[in-house]
């Protein structure tokens, strides 16, 4: 039987959904403090209203609105969490994650921590034995990440009662200078989102097990070729196995006389995934 909800505490993360045109949804993302307030197109909503209620629930702002109040999933936290670099988006997470296919007591290095959302991800992968490395180069990315991988955990401790693993050890360090550092730790996988990933393979390959994976995320083909070329030049002990492009599109699904329709072109093979969340409708 599974554990029932806890009612939303001060101090945790909510996330709030506002109903907009054309079925589309605006997210609010707020930290609940007693006297605190959520400012929405549809009017205000006091922190003191939500502390004390259930998630999944409707509750109406100042104006009437219809606001959804829930518990934000990570892939909501890591797209609306304050950002200096470009993210990894969810979609080329879940695709990273299946290609390093990471088991809770890994050991993975990262390189760079940008804004934080891969080291969280892999964080919940490797779960509380296992452990990320994250190199980056710039302070402020450095300091930016540690920042939203420490709120998440601290909410997520408020409001699940349990505690989010403290796992990730933020490096700030150029990797090609962390040569010494590797020579004492043996990497399940690797995961490299950077401008110039092949200057640091001679680094670290040293330290990834034999049939480990190193995942490169880049930007454009051109990158890949470079990358590619690197590889085949130096000879290093690396096959690439893949490389995918991740697209995702969402639809838009109305009553009659409206259509079903995708944001662009939908090809023959697609298979269709739909997310359902339950929620208490607001009392008349």
């Amino acid at each position: 039987v599974g554990a029932r909800p806890s009612p939303f505490r001060a101090g945790e993360l909510a996330l709030a959904e506002m109903r907009r045109k054309y079925n589309t949804t605006l997210k609010l993302l707020c930290q609940l403090a007693a006297g605190g307030m959520l400012a929405s197109p549809g009017g205000l909503l006091p922190h003191a209203d939500i502390i004390g209620q259930l998630p999944g629930q409707e509750m109406r702002t100042s104006t009437g609105t219809r606001l959804l109040l829930r518990r934000p999933s990570l892939e909501d936290y890591v797209l609306l969490m304050p950002r200096g670099p470009t993210i990894a988006y969810p979609k080329d997470v879940i695709a990273i994650l299946m290609m390093l296919d990471v088991h809770p007591g890994d050991t993975v290095l990262e390189s760079g921590s940008g804004s934080g959302a891969m080291s969280l991800f892999l964080s919940r992968a490797v779960g509380p034995k296992g452990h990320v490395i994250s190199y980056e180069i710039r302070n402020d990315h450095h300091n930016l990440a540690k920042k939203n991988y420490r709120q998440w955990r601290s909410a997520w401790e408020i409001g699940h009662m349990e505690e989010w693993p403290d796992n990730v050890d933020f490096i700030l360090k150029d990797i090609l200078t962390a040569a010494a550092d590797m020579k004492s730790v043996t990497l399940d996988a690797i995961v490299l989102d950077m401008l110039n990933p092949q200057s640091v393979l001679p680094v670290v390959h040293p330290s990834l097990k034999q049939g480990g994976v190193c995942a490169v995320y880049l930007a454009n083909i051109t990158q890949v070729i470079d990358l590619l070329d690197t590889i085949r030049t130096c000879k290093l002990p690396f096959l690439c196995e893949k490389i995918i492009e991740v697209t995702h599109r969402n639809w838009l699904v109305l009553p009659a006389p409206y259509i079903a329709r995708p944001s662009y072109w939908q090809d023959a093979h697609s298979a269709f995934l739909t997310k359902l969340r339950k929620f208490q409708p607001p009392v008349s």
